[in-house]
């Protein structure tokens, strides 16, 4: 999830999630021992291979909080696939393993390694900010950055992004989910222990991973009537709407975002708002969930009634402050015991009426839900947290609320599913069956910059992983997939991706505010 919004951390000691993913939890790591040194490793008997060390960057073996891909989830399975497959596929080098949750743990790694005869670094971001990377890659030493898939994906592609813009003359990357992608980029250091440079090795790495990237299928899309207003229109109605974000116990008003007013109101307003929901009504809605839903799993009735009154609460504060989109540091209010249910099931049914519901208070991403939702006259948007798979040339749209009326309050519906939010495995969330074969558009608006960020592509399946977010939303980019991994470090890793065409009309809706469009593809 998107770090800036969120207050969850490590359930052991409470701290929040952002400190926790900075800086590690010191409690955690010490229990975990291993996470600190890499004493416990295995290595090759044989001598005379270029020796590469693999680095496990996580929490702990076994995940001890709420974050990708899910709590409780048991890395060492991970691990040891990983560790075999590079043993197996490439019997030139000798391996040996260690973890690291953060800075000083791979400090004291490279101090460890200082006569340890190391060649070269695998790093493996199997849960999303430990910063372990940065650390590595100041040995000069070859080092091949490798994601997890719906595990470490966030850290991954922001911290990726900052090697790109800085040039790193040492580091090269791997996004693929496919393992023979992880061994013919690990071939790479064969070059230096023929006497190539670690530049050498980052160039091979990038040839390697483009040579196995397939090549853009057939991009061609579903028609799609999308009617948008003129850019002076939509700016009328941006006017017209208001965000409420819900940050903390603080109410204040706020100015304006992309010429939309905002305000800030409290935990309290909207917990005081679901307690005095109607029941009965919450009870109707419930049954009608549990109708109209495919799947209802894991998520038991009294819930899906605390979650029916939690959207009745935020239609009551919309109401109330005559606004047309909340957003709600989810996590952080639930977690801290400001408010006693999940809002994933009522963002859903807000964005299916053409009001805007809002994960983590991403206020960015709200005005752009704002925007554009305006600009398509009523089409739904859905904030995720995007993965980038080159095996299959497609990045994925990942997130626990989506819509399932993808082309607007009157247009046709997808199947959907109630399931508990993934990371934690509680309350009631959403994944959504979303169309394929359609044209989809994904923004994000910066003020600071006043620029509009872009990129497009074509609906082409849902991924039902079970790790992280529940909605996966799968497109095929149109553009240059490599350039799809420089802009994360700049814009963090929310994206908002909407059904429909939207580059004409952003472009015009630049123009008319003096803004840019970024073409990130």
């Amino acid at each position: 999830m998107n770090t800036r919004a969120m207050l969850s951390g490590c359930v052991a000691c409470g701290i929040s999630r952002r400190r926790f993913l900075a800086t590690g939890c010191a409690a955690c790591a010490g229990a975990t021992g291993l996470l600190v040194s890499p004493s416990r490793t295995r290595a090759a008997e044989k001598g005379g291979k270029l020796k590469i060390r693999i680095i496990y960057s996580l929490h702990a073996e076994k995940q001890p909080g709420p974050d990708w891909p899910n709590v409780g989830f048991d890395f060492r399975p991970v691990m040891e696939r990983i560790t075999a497959t590079l043993t197996k596929g490439c019997p030139e080098f000798e391996f040996v393993t260690s973890m690291a949750n953060g800075p000083d743990a791979a400090k004291k790694i490279l101090e460890d390694d200082k006569s340890a005869g190391i060649g070269g670094y695998i790093v493996y971001q199997l849960n999303c900010w430990n910063q372990v990377v940065q650390t590595i890659a100041t040995s000069g030493k070859p080092v091949l950055y490798a994601d997890f898939q719906y595990g470490g994906s966030g850290g991954f592609l922001v911290y990726t992004a900052a090697f790109i813009r800085a040039k790193s003359p040492n580091v090269g990357f791997l996004a693929s989910s496919r393992m023979e992608d992880l061994v013919a980029s690990a071939k790479c250091f064969g070059l230096v222990a023929k006497g190539g440079s670690p530049a050498d090795f980052v160039a091979a790495t990038a040839q390697t991973r483009t040579k196995r990237t397939p090549k853009p299928g057939d991009l061609t899309c579903k028609p799609d009537e999308l009617k948008t207003l003129s850019a002076e229109e939509c700016l009328r109605k941006m006017k017209e709407s208001r965000i409420l974000a819900v940050r903390n116990q603080e109410a204040k008003p706020a100015g304006t975002i992309m010429n939309i007013p905002m305000e800030y109101i409290s935990f309290a307003e909207v917990n005081d708002a679901w307690k005095a929901a109607d029941k009965d009504e919450a009870r109707a809605i419930a049954d009608r969930w549990q109708k109209s839903a495919a799947v209802v799993e894991g998520v038991s009735r009294e819930t899906l009634e605390t979650s029916a009154a939690m959207y009745l609460g935020q239609k009551a504060v919309l109401a109330k402050h005559n606004a047309n989109a909340i957003t709600i540091n989810c996590l952080g209010g639930f977690y801290g015991g400001h408010i006693h249910a999940y809002p994933c099931l009522g963002f859903h049914e807000l964005n299916n009426e053409g009001l805007i519901g809002a994960c983590e208070c991403d206020i960015q991403s709200t005005a752009t839900m704002v925007a554009f939702t305006a600009m398509t006259q009523g089409r739904p948007g859905y904030i995720s947290d995007p993965v980038i798979d080159t095996a299959k040339r497609q990045i994925i749209y990942a997130h626990c609320v989506a819509h399932n009326r993808a082309f607007g309050p009157k247009g046709q519906t997808n199947p959907f599913e109630i399931l508990t939010h993934s990371e934690d495995r509680q309350g009631a969330a959403v994944r959504s069956t979303l169309p394929v074969g359609y044209k989809v558009t994904s923004l994000k608006i910066h003020p600071g910059k006043k620029e509009i960020i872009l990129h497009q592509g074509k609906a082409v399946d849902n991924d039902r992983n079970d790790r992280a977010c529940r909605t996966k939303l799968c497109a095929e980019p149109m553009g240059d997939i490599e350039k799809l991994f420089t802009m994360w470090d700049q814009w963090s890793w929310h994206r908002v991706t909407f059904y429909g065409d939207l580059k004409k009309p952003a472009y015009a809706l630049a123009d008319a505010m003096g803004w840019k469009v970024v073409e990130e593809a």
